[in-house]
């Protein structure tokens, strides 16, 4: 380690979005259930906001990242989609986002500065409403329960030991 640099912890879970502004919020929501049920050290969990590419410098050094956000592909809202970084060249989300950039675009930038992990990926929700307002839609809600499942089987595939029950 050089003079200045910070010991992190292998696996970064990363959220972005507005929690004011309805479902743009879901990642945040889903951080703080993953955060809840993790006995782990080796995870740092990062509530990114609306910051955008402001972000890529947390996603050096880590052997594995979870990017949990509001993905809009045109599916039905409460899609849960989960993208791998080896597929994201052919995806192109709409921008319904509020924040600077999209995950998508976040590790698109990371690949490119060759600082995207080896093992990366994104969960993400399909919004029903991104307009200003506190809480997410019904339909998006119920998507919590698939997208935390299928983050938390990532964590494990990359020997992170962390569910109570």
């Amino acid at each position: 380690m050089t003079a200045g640099s910070v010991e992190r912890a292998p696996i970064l879970v990363l959220a972005v979005g507005n929690q004011l502004l309805s479902d743009d919020g879901v990642g945040l929501v889903l951080l703080e259930e993953l955060e809840r049920e993790m006995r782990t050290g080796s995870v740092e969990f990062l509530d990114g906001g609306t910051q955008g590419l402001a972000l890529l410098g947390y996603l050096s050094g880590r052997q594995a990242l979870l990017i949990l956000d509001a993905v809009a592909f045109g599916k039905p809202p409460g899609t849960v989609h989960v993208l791998n970084a080896a597929r994201l060249p052919a995806l192109t989300p709409s921008s319904s986002s509020a924040h600077e950039s999209s995950a998508v675009e976040l590790v698109r930038y990371a690949q490119l500065l060759g600082d995207l992990p080896e093992h990366t990926m994104i969960v993400g929700i399909e919004p029903a409403a991104i307009a200003t307002g506190i809480g997410l839609s019904g339909v998006v809600a119920n998507a919590i329960t698939e997208a935390k499942r299928l983050s938390l089987d990532f964590l494990k595939e990359h020997h992170v030991s962390c569910c109570a029950g």
